[in-house]
């Protein structure tokens, strides 16, 4: 059958294009998968594979009972996501947090796909808008759409375009950190998957260390803009750590540093003023990443600045912080309810583009991509997921809940999804006070789950 099948054209293997790639041709849809990587390099990349994570190495919370993007998790599982089967396949210890070793999970998604008998890879640029025989397109080039096709679409949607810098942070070498200083340990000791509770290297501040720091990030010398980046916002979920910094003297200490949960074993009995952790960034525990520390720093400041942390005086870095720029869609404005363009039905877009903030948002909006563009080739309408799901909440905030005046990108959130009633105790009673909350995130968790599954198995439901 799927000889007969017209191929779905796939712009851009990134995780959302990835993602939507192994839903079509899982689904007996035959893909031809564009990249332009290694023709045409992007500023943020490395490599010429597969999904290459350039930022962080974590995908989040894993909990999927008490978290929105843990939930996200297990319905993309429950979905047969490739991203979150690479993800268990090259996962690395990080407490209650997914993250991977970034190669491996690359090297792990690019094998899947280039043997897949109905993905066909192209390698190239798609300079422009595709081709009018092109009929179902799906445009997931994310955050770096190239120049050439993101000027194509402006000019074809009339917008002005939208853009926000996201920074990366640094990496450091294992053997380099001074771990008499240092130490391991997860905040609270939370175990999470392939983790022990002793998942991060925590570096001590004092007082006098952390405001001492905190001048030198404010004082140090910063990357330059372009004339045309210069009143670009940044994403909020994603500062760098010195705007963050300038936002006042104690910020850090409530965000990224923030003290609690933890205990210095080499001074059990003194309680740090400010902790900054480092999380594993590879299988082999030899690279590890300053969580929370993308930065705009020119590169010799990075190194003298950070060098002066506890423990990180003789720090070697393996890449250092760096800067991108990201561009995205107004997509409440410019998209339907299946992700399409309103002026060219045939072109679909997935991923970071969309307004969706985050790998896992955006391989789930890949996900929904490839499933809808699969049912169309197979002359079904396709079905949107349950609001009250995960995917279903992501999708429709980008695509009609959101003001499209003011419209940013969007992490997942239990903000998102419908209300829940919450369930009665044994005495009849709703939860209260600090039960409250987590009862909440339980009846979110386990409505979605229930609601999903209906929709992944449409016919074993009715044929039941």
């Amino acid at each position: 059958m799927s000889s007969t099948i017209k191929p779905v054209h796939v712009i851009g293997a990134g995780m959302a294009g990835s993602e939507a790639a192994w839903q079509l041709a899982q689904a007996g849809v035959p893909v031809v998968l564009h990249e332009m990587r290694p023709v045409v390099k992007t500023d943020a990349h490395h490599t010429d594979g597969f999904a290459e994570l350039v930022c962080s190495n974590s995908f989040r919370s894993d909990d999927a009972e008490q978290n929105a993007v843990g939930l996200l998790h297990e319905e993309m599982r429950r979905a047969g996501s490739l991203l979150m089967e690479a993800a268990n396949v090259a996962k690395v210890p990080a407490g209650g947090a997914l993250a991977v070793d970034r190669d491996d999970f690359s090297k792990y998604v690019t094998a899947k796909l280039v043997a897949h008998p109905l993905v066909t890879v192209e390698r190239g640029e798609v300079a422009g808008l595709p081709p009018a025989e092109w009929d179902n397109v799906i445009v997931s080039t994310g955050p770096l759409t190239s120049p050439a096709l993101g000027e194509a679409i402006a000019s074809l949607t009339g917008a002005e375009e939208l853009a926000f810098f996201d920074a990366i942070a640094p990496i450091i070498y294992r053997d380099s950190i001074d771990m008499s200083v240092c130490w391991f340990q997860s905040r609270y000791d939370k175990v999470g998957p392939g983790g022990t509770g002793k998942d991060y290297i925590n570096c001590p501040l004092t007082r006098e260390q952390y405001e001492t720091f905190i001048r030198a990030l404010i004082e140090g010398e910063k990357g330059d803009f372009k004339e045309w980046e210069k009143n670009t916002p940044y994403f909020e979920g994603c500062l760098p750590i010195e705007v963050m910094a300038e936002r006042g003297a104690e910020t850090l200490r409530y965000g990224p540093m923030k003290p609690v949960g933890l205990t210095n074993e080499h001074d059990p009995q003194v309680k740090p003023y400010a902790v900054i952790q480092l999380r594993q960034d590879n299988a082999l525990g030899t690279l590890y990443n300053m969580v929370g520390f993308q930065t705009k720093l020119k590169h010799g400041e990075q190194t003298r600045v950070f060098r002066t942390i506890p423990g990180l005086e003789n720090a070697e870095f393996a890449r250092l912080g760096g800067l991108h720029r990201n561009t995205f869609l107004n997509s409440p404005k410019l998209l339907d309810g299946l992700m399409r363009l309103k002026l060219d039905p045939r072109l679909r877009f997935a991923g970071q583009v969309t307004g969706v903030e985050g790998y896992v948002e955006s391989a789930a909006m890949g996900l929904l991509a490839g499933r809808f563009a699969s049912e169309e080739r197979k002359g079904r309408a396709p079905s949107l997921p349950p609001r009250t799901t995960a995917l279903g909440a992501l999708l429709a905030h980008i695509t009609g809940d959101a003001n499209a005046e003011t419209f940013q990108p969007m992490n997942v959130n239990f903000g998102l999804f419908p209300e829940v009633e919450l369930t009665l105790d044994e005495d009849g009673k709703r939860p209260r006070g600090k039960a409250k909350g987590p009862a909440r995130k339980r009846a979110y968790t386990s409505r979605a789950l229930r609601d999903l599954e209906p929709w992944l198995n449409p016919r074993a439901e009715a044929a039941e």
